[in-house]
């Protein structure tokens, strides 16, 4: 793929993205990304067949880098430091990335009917494999002992709460930053959670 190609193709999945957290996948339209975009549409349509081939790829390279933090989980680290810095992690991609994590949480609201076979594959194998480093950790008295998927799921909703639901925490707390006290509030919740009780 030459130079020209890779910018007209990254071009492309940015204005999807753009459009797609705007309008959702029905209300948008090859045209309108083609628009956002700056190039015509057959142009457009010479790197993706359709607007689904766009927003299966922006999907599904969007869940890699979102899964990325879980996969960097150590298991020879410090479990309590290895998974409070995925939480902040979490956070932070929450607060740089939310337009890709509203577009991913409402393609998962919507039944998640582009990336189903990616979340009962990929996604499971992760959470498994993962959940298995958390059970050695637990069976270790390294971290408090809780269901290891449910902690994982706890760690996507709290902070991927502050994206999604932007414009709600916003209204709450209007005047100031909601990141840096969310940063302190979830490592005190996490930080008493895991630690293992005497």
């Amino acid at each position: 793929m030459s130079r020209i190609q890779r910018k007209n193709r990254a071009l492309i999945l940015e204005a999807g993205l753009e459009v797609f957290a705007q309008n959702g996948f029905r209300g948008a339209t090859v045209d309108m990304i083609a628009q956002t975009a700056g190039l015509s549409k057959p142009n457009l349509l010479y790197y993706f067949r359709s607007k689904e081939e766009i927003y299966t790829t922006i999907l599904a390279d969007l869940l890699a880098e979102w899964l990325n933090p879980l996969r960097a989980l150590n298991p020879d680290g410090v479990p309590l430091d290895e998974l409070m810095g995925y939480v902040r992690r979490k956070l932070e991609m929450a607060r740089d990335f939310p337009r890709e994590s509203r577009l991913f949480a409402t393609e998962v609201i919507q039944g998640a009917p582009h990336i189903q076979s990616v979340l009962t594959t990929q996604l499971r194998d992760l959470v498994q494999d993962q959940s298995d480093i958390l059970s050695r950790w637990m069976d270790e008295g390294r971290i408090a002992r809780m269901h290891p998927v449910h902690l994982i799921i706890s760690i996507w909703a709290l902070t991927q709460h502050y994206a999604d639901f932007d414009a709600q925490v916003r209204a709450i707390v209007p005047e100031t930053d909601p990141y840096p006290a969310a940063a302190d509030h979830l490592a005190l919740i996490f930080g008493r959670l895991l630690t293992p009780q005497p």
